[in-house]
């Protein structure tokens, strides 16, 4: 199988012989702990360290005895889909004094650790910093208690810290998701559109409570991910007389003829004067000023409850195993640092650098100093915030631009959970900007048959939750049809075009480009946006629908599995779709912990199929009892499912049976995960936004020109920015005949699935993190907050 180069094999350089590595969990359970202790714990013994875990969190440290054991590949078997976290968390008071924190220091060095990896909040955070400053100094003194030799001083002179934020509030600043609040934010989901149903039966109004004391998160995302009337949070409290303009958009939405209202609630919420708003006090203002039949549901632990999400388990994979890697390049001056994700991209940050800045945070909301308390919580969080205010409160008509451009908005090529969010959030947009807008039914096919109409701002209410393409797509390419596309055009006088969908949606607008020369009509300002369940599109790390098909498979993986609990050994082969890409099986193989995942992008032979095999079979003999295999649709045309399937069977025999699995079409379907209904809401803003400009700067003697490269883009995520490409420029960047980019980032996560997994392979250091500083203001291009 491809290997990466020799150079940049890290555990040549870097082992961990010798040394002995911690792992605690901390403060308040996040689901994804656990996935985040198995990672640290298998990437420590494979390096070859000694891994301990410390039970109960810094009572364990200081209690010491059974709650300090050593860690096997076996003891983190089967914890990957388990929600909280296994080796337990408790808040502790004696770890606050000197007393507790000397007791924990001689523990520690009883068996010989020197690195801890906290995984918890700010506070525990704090707490292992401040532990890490007195380590010397709680060593000296244990010499001079006689309970340690003046040799041990020597030998575990200098503690290494390396934190991971876990979380489910995301109140850390420096990171754009902590541990545990996707998956947060899909309980809140779950509820919020199961409530929608009963609300629209009774015409009802729901006041939801969510988590979030410090912090609106929670409460500012699931607003968006679900399209709430109202949402209140702590960062940014309402003006005075909130409660008028409140009721006055709830009258107004229903008098549209909409047949509920949401309000969602921050457990933290306060008024500009900081009195509490509390969910009561919400319901009783509507019921007092409206009449309407309300309700409240306060969420509370439901939230943090549940097992994590896909990309809560990929978050803590990357962040267990870089972690890792931290503590084995730390040196004694260097400072204590937390592992954290910005974009798509694992960074490390220096852990006081992001303490400070979070108290900061609660500093300035303590003196009112609201907008700079949205802007520390960084980019991601004010994007979030001014993405609401633009999609959920629409200004009248008066105040409205009025820049007589007509936009069309259409889906092209097969459907993915959170094209809809998408289309809403454009349609929005486009309308708050002065834009006609205009919905094409059909794709390209109903563009040249004429399905083009007017779409009002209300016409979109309620699309964000909807799984599949409200507007109907198709995968038909524009080519044969241009000359009818371009007489639609003109009929509709189309200025802009927005595309939304996968890699028949990059082709059509290649198609358009080059029927500029003929078709003066096609001289207008076009962009795509990626939205494929497959994630094949160039010029973009991730695609809307993608995150919802990866949790569709592993929550079947999950049960796959789970029907095998109890019963004899058993390996299941599980076919993805995807195309001639990779990426579902390869990251849905990592997050669902997978043993192999075959795909066309790593050529594989008879031979690599024996070694997965004869593996499977070692392991079988000696611990777990399922095993899991994942197989990309189109990896090998002669390799197919059942091959692999037959060849597992005889192979096994007598060792383990094996079941196969075709998901199918399920990977499609569904309601969008929180992540794509962001992911797509925020991006089609910004893309929105993007056409206004050109649309702009082309506007010449009474007409839009546009011809350039430039003026026909893809908006995508690329490491830590959103940025648009012209998609001529991409052309050389993708394997046409496959259908899949040349280069794809996620390869590179590949060899982490296998030393998960056991197998002893290379892995490329090249792109881990390097320790960076806390940034205030990012510079507003690079405002990708795609991590939601």
């Amino acid at each position: 199988m491809a290997q990466p180069d020799s150079k940049k094999i890290f555990f040549e350089n870097l082992s961990g012989a010798g040394k002995a590595i911690a792992v605690l969990t901390s403060g308040g359970d996040a689901q994804g702990m656990n996935a985040a202790v198995r990672a640290v714990v298998r990437m420590g013994l494979y390096v070859g360290a000694k891994v301990y875990f410390i039970h109960e969190g810094y009572q364990g440290m200081v209690d010491g005895g059974e709650n300090i054991r050593e860690a096997t590949w076996e003891s983190v078997s089967s914890m990957l889909q388990v929600g909280g976290t296994v080796i337990g968390s408790a808040r502790c008071k004696e770890f606050r004094t000197h007393e507790g924190r000397l007791k924990a220091a001689h523990n520690l060095v009883l068996r010989g650790i020197t690195n801890l990896c906290v995984i918890g909040g700010d506070g525990s955070l704090t707490g292992a910093n401040l532990f890490r400053e007195e380590w010397s100094g709680l060593l000296g003194e244990l010499v001079e208690q006689g309970v340690i030799d003046a040799d041990a001083v020597q030998k575990y002179s200098a503690l290494h810290i390396v934190g991971m934020v876990g979380s489910i509030d995301n109140d850390f600043c420096g990171t754009d998701m902590t541990i545990g609040t996707d998956s947060a934010l899909h309980r809140i989901i779950e509820v919020v559109d199961a409530i929608m149903t009963t609300a629209q039966s009774h015409q009802r109004t729901f006041v939801l409570e969510v988590m979030g004391r410090h912090c609106g998160y929670l409460a500012l995302v699931s607003a968006l991910a679900c399209g709430a009337d109202w949402v209140l949070i702590p960062e940014m409290p309402p003006e005075d007389g909130w409660e008028d303009k409140m009721c006055q958009k709830l009258s107004a939405t229903r008098s549209r003829g909409t047949r509920l209202n949401i309000i969602i609630v921050a457990e933290g919420a306060n008024d500009r004067h900081g009195k509490p708003i509390t969910s009561n006090y919400v319901k009783d203002l509507v019921v007092k000023c409206l009449g309407f039949d309300t309700r409240v549901t306060i969420l509370g632990h439901v939230q943090r409850g549940g097992t994590p999400s896909a990309f809560d388990r990929i978050l803590a994979s990357r962040m267990g195993v870089e972690a890792v890697l931290a503590l084995l390049e730390t040196t004694a001056n260097t400072p204590a640092c937390v592992v954290s994700l910005c974009g798509n991209q694992s960074v490390r940050l220096p852990l006081m650098e992001c303490v400070q800045m979070t108290q900061e945070v609660q500093k300035a909301m303590d003196e009112k100093r609201f907008e700079e308390a949205v802007k520390l919580r960084g980019r991601s969080f004010e994007n979030n915030l001014k993405t609401y205010k633009l999609l959920a409160h629409r200004k009248p008509e008066s105040e409205l631009p009025h820049s007589n451009f007509n936009v069309a908005v259409l889906n092209v090529g097969a459907p993915a959970a959170g094209m809809n969010a998408a289309v809403r959030s454009a349609i929005r947009v486009g309308i708050s900007e002065g834009h006609k807008m205009f919905a094409v039914s059909d794709g390209f096919e109903g563009f040249y048959k004429g399905q083009i109409k007017e779409i009002k701002w209300g016409d979109v209410g309620g699309w964000t939750g909807q799984g599949g393409s409200l507007l109907g797509t198709k995968r038909t390419l524009p080519a044969k049809h241009v000359d009818k596309i371009a007489e639609q055009m003109r009929e509709n006088n189309i200025n802009a075009l927005l595309v939304i969908g996968g890699f028949e949606a990059f082709e059509s607008l290649l198609q358009l480009y080059e029927a500029r020369a003929t078709y003066e009509e096609l001289c207008i300002p076009m962009c795509m946006l990626p939205a494929t369940i497959s994630n094949n599109v160039p010029g973009t790390d991730l695609s809307i629908g993608a995150d919802t098909a990866l949790n569709a498979i592993v929550e079947t993986c999950d049960r796959i599995k789970q029907s095998a609990s109890g019963t004899k050994r058993r390996v299941f082969i599980i076919e993805t779709m995807g195309g001639y890409c990779g990426y579902l099986a390869s990251v849905g193989g990592l997050a669902a912990g997978a043993d192999a995942a075959y795909i066309y992008e790593e050529p594989f032979d008879i031979r690599d199929l024996q070694a997965n095999v004869e593996h499977l079979t070692e392991k079988m003999k000696t611990s777990i009892q399922r095993g899991l295999v994942l197989r990309n649709e189109n990896c090998n045309e002669n390799y197919t499912t059942d091959f692999i399937y037959q060849l597992y069977s005889e192979e096994g025999k007598g060792v383990f049976d094996s079941r196969k699995n075709v998901l199918g079409h399920m990977q499609q379907g569904g309601a969008p995960s929180p992540f794509d209904r962001n992911f797509g809401t925020k991006i089609s803003a910004k893309a929105m936004q993007w056409v206004t400009k050109k649309l702009t700067e082309t506007f010449r003697q009474g007409r839009v020109f546009a011809n350039t490269e430039d003026s026909c883009c893809l908006l995508g995520m690329r490491r830590r920015a959103l940025v648009f490409q012209p998609v001529v420029q991409l052309k050389e960047q993708t394997d046409f005949v496959h259908r899949i980019p040349k280069e794809q980032w996620w390869l590179k996560l590949r060899p982490l699935m296998k030393i998960l997994a056991k197998y002893k392979t290379s892995y490329d250091v090249s792109d881990s993190g390097q320790l960076e500083h806390v940034v205030h203001n990012r510079p507003k291009e690079s405002d990708a907050s795609v991590a939601m």
